[in-house]
């Protein structure tokens, strides 16, 4: 992890997240408590909206093999998207740009040659975590 300044984060450290922005959202210059770039393994943002209202709610639900990316560099905004793949929020992260944005001068691939060895402590680091989490006992009937 020498490149990228990236946090794995577990779902109740992302809901404190999403409860900061929110609690902050009319503040004409919001101060988030916790600044940097965030990915939370297995969950997928939603949104839902009100009829009649202009409030969007926003819910992480629980989705395998999919990645929220937060970013709040800048200690103001949270920047968070839904990936399919770890490789594609790192990307994100540490470009600003999605793999299928055409006007950058280089490609996702490039970035992904470049980075495979950065990309793959990170994963690395998940299967730490992922192991580390109690098993479900699924119960027949």
């Amino acid at each position: 992890m020498d490149h990228f300044r990236v946090k794995l984060i577990t779902a109740n450290q992302a809901r404190a997240l999403l409860k900061d922005q929110k609690s902050q959202r009319d503040e004409p210059f919001p101060e988030l408590e916790s600044t940097g770039q965030y990915i939370l393994p297995d969950y997928r943002l939603t949104r839902k909206r009100e009829a009649f209202k202009i409030r969007r709610h926003t819910f992480l639900k629980r989705h395998y093999k999919s990645y929220v990316a937060f970013d709040s560099e800048n200690g103001q905004t949270l920047w968070m998207h839904n990936f399919a793949s770890l490789t594609e929020a790192l990307f994100w992260l540490d470009t600003g740009l999605k793999p299928t944005d055409t006007d950058s001068s280089f490609t996702y691939q490039d970035w992904k040659t470049k980075n495979t060895s950065d990309i793959q402590t990170i994963k690395d680091q998940l299967k730490v975590i992922k192991e580390q989490q109690p098993k479900k006992i699924k119960k027949r009937k």
